[in-house]
This record gives structure tokens, sequence and C-alpha cells, in this order.
């Protein structure tokens, strides 16, 4: 029998990966007046609705969909969080 599960899929580069857009963004927040920002990392946040047998199952589904699709396993990370 199936389960209906919820995937949040948070997907970040690497803390060694440069990051331009989080760059921009720290430049942008620093003009608008927030010069506190250390800094800012750009990411992706998926949200996955599936069945599976159990939670297991479910997490190699999902693992395998960020390895081929969601993220670059190069240059990012990702984490699963099923609710």
């Amino acid at each position: 029998m199936h389960q209906k599960y919820q995937a949040r899929i948070y997907v970040t580069l690497r803390p060694s990966v440069l990051d331009p857009a989080g760059t921009a963004v720290q430049s942008g927040l620093a003009h608008m007046g927030y010069p506190d920002v250390e800094s800012v990392r750009i990411g992706k946040y998926i949200e996955v609705n599936l069945s599976a047998t159990d939670e297991t199952a479910a997490h190699q589904q999902l693992d395998r969909m960020c390895d081929q699709l969601f993220a670059n396993p190069v240059i990012e990370n990702y984490r699963i969080e099923l609710v």
C-alpha cells in the first residue's frame, strides 16, 4: 500500500562555489540601507507530492530526482524534508 508524502527540497550552492546572484543581492541590500548584511547565498526551494510504499522508498525516489534534475551535484548540495 502506498502512502502520500510531501517533500520539501532545499538546493544550495556548495560553500566553495561563488554565488554572483547572492553577491548582487547583498550589494543591492547595502544600497537600500542594510550595510550590516555580511553575505547572501541564493538557492532553490522545491515542493514535491508523491506516493511511496514507505519513507525509505520516498527518500530514494527523491534522491534520484535531485541527482537527475533538481540539483547539479557538482556544484550544489540539497536537503530533503518529508512532511
